[in-house]
């Protein structure tokens, strides 16, 4: 089965080609970062029009770069949710469209569900049961998955998403957007000594998570700091070092909580948030010494991408399931009500 996948629920605009029995055969991304950054975060009207301008394009470049015709095409898999609205709706219309045309199936797929199964695109896919750590803009979340579609919510957060922490945290420091990458570069050179910032709500029980207090935190000291005078490039990079120590330091600590209460041994990790180099060498110690394995998808698969919506839409639509011809889309979508794959079992490849 050949599944054209489309991803358009934020600011990137991903394609991709997903065959169930030679993988991956093509994907492309347009990001819209350039597009946002002057506003220091995205705008929803201008996010949708640029998926207009931009979606076609990209499908007609995968399927150039496959060396596939659509009548080659068996499904359209799309992002159906979360997400902005508008955004999703370009996707959703796009893809109910094509699919209308070409005569073939198309699947509305969870945004989370695809970045969960991200990491099922590698070689060395996890088998099931695992914990999963999801963790981007708008989510973090533990998820213990017994397979595709059999979800049961260990934690969240209870205000800003660690990605979002990350994008205020920049703000302050007057980083560009996104702020990840950036607080990421400049903490390499800041002094790990100098400030030691909170780890919220690891000293309770539970897999909850909070950044809010982090974050007034973050501020609190950088008025502290401003108030004997500018901000040094030392300073900036202190704080961020902090800032970042502190997030990583509490999704270990959950982690490593998850998984004991689970009594399992296996943790993926997917979302914006997992290309972060930090935070994959100390999970990968702190869990690795207590035999745990950690996976997490590829470095381009980390943030928005097709490949995951078509992989994941693949799994679905091989199983049967498909959408009716009405066009909807789940800005705000609970993964844990996605109807379980009971026949998924073992690696899920």
């Amino acid at each position: 089965m050949n599944v054209l996948g489309i991803e358009t629920s934020c600011d990137e605009t991903g394609v991709a080609l997903y065959s169930t029995t030679r993988g991956l055969l093509a994907h492309t991304l347009y990001s819209q970062i350039a597009v946002h950054r002057e506003y220091g975060g995205v705008v929803p009207e201008l996010a949708s029009r640029d998926h207009v301008r931009k979606t076609l394009p990209l499908v007609e470049q995968v399927l150039a770069d496959a060396g596939l015709d659509a009548t080659e095409l068996d499904a359209v898999a799309y992002t159906a949710g979360p997400g902005l609205v508008g955004a999703l709706m370009v996707g959703a219309t796009l893809a109910r469209s094509l699919a209308m045309g070409w005569g073939i199936p198309a699947l509305g797929v969870h945004h989370m569900e695809g970045h969960l199964l991200a990491p099922m695109l590698a070689d060395d896919a996890p088998e099931f049961p695992f914990v999963a750590l999801l963790v981007s803009g708008g989510h973090s979340q533990l998820v213990r998955v017994d397979g595709i579609g059999q979800y049961r919510m260990l934690g969240e957060s209870l205000d800003d998403a660690a990605g979002e922490a990350f994008d205020k945290a920049a703000k302050m420091l007057g980083l560009p957007y996104p702020g990840g990458p950036h607080i990421a570069r400049l903490a390499e050179d800041g002094n790990a000594d100098r400030f030691t910032f909170p780890r919220p709500m690891v000293n309770r029980p539970g897999l909850d998570f909070s950044f809010s207090g982090l974050k007034t935190h973050t501020l609190t000291t950088i008025r502290q700091l401003e108030a004997d005078g500018e901000l040094s490039d030392q300073d900036r990079a202190d704080v961020a070092r902090a800032f970042e120590e502190a997030v990583v330091s509490t999704l270990v600590i959950k982690c490593r909580r998850a998984l004991e209460q689970e009594h399992l041994s296996r943790l993926v990790m997917a979302g914006g948030v997992s290309a972060n180099r930090n935070l994959r060498a100390q999970l990968q110690k702190a869990l690795g010494a207590r035999g745990a394995q950690v996976y997490y998808p590829a470095m381009e698969f980390c943030t928005d991408n097709g490949a995951m919506i078509a992989y994941a839409g693949a799994q679905r639509l091989a199983a049967g399931q498909c959408d009716g011809v009405e066009v909807q889309v789940r800005p705000r979508w609970p993964m844990t009500e996605l109807p379980p794959l009971t026949e998924a079992s073992g690696a899920a490849g």
